[in-house]
């Protein structure tokens, strides 16, 4: 995956790696859930199609991320995987596979309570695009 978790007092933080905003925001949402459920045991019962916007890219990332850990917390769903099939700065849209939490399935690893704003960054690079996302955990 390209993602790393990275130090963060209180909270915890992920700097996130994509070729395109789409491969960006599909390893964003992977990432979240990675930290949270070991991969392995998320499989794909359903798919549901999302729609989310946002002012500008980070925005739209926080808001995505809302969504999805929403999923979670309102719902009991894991995320498996995403297929973006449209994005730009202020929509995405995506069909997102999920599993409905089962406690002899799903080792829970650490729960992220929120997605915050605080040092949010979304930005295209020489060699492709970055963002950097902190959670309350």
């Amino acid at each position: 995956m390209k993602y790393r978790i990275i130090d963060h007092t209180a909270d915890l933080g992920l700097h996130v790696f994509g070729d395109d905003p789409s491969e960006l925001f599909a390893t964003a949402a992977r990432a979240m859930f990675d930290i949270m459920v070991s991969p392995d045991s998320v499989h794909a019962e359903q798919s549901l199609n999302l729609q989310v916007e946002g002012a500008d890219w980070p925005d739209l990332m926080v808001n995505w991320l809302r969504e999805l850990l929403y999923m979670w917390s309102g719902k009991g769903l894991l995320v498996h995987s995403v297929d973006i099939h449209a994005i730009g700065a202020h929509r995405i849209t995506a069909d997102v596979a999920v599993d409905s939490y089962d406690p002899s399935r799903h080792a829970l690893g650490n729960e992220i309570k929120a997605v915050t704003y605080h040092q949010i960054t979304v930005k295209r690079k020489l060699t492709g695009w970055e963002a950097r996302i902190i959670f309350d955990v």
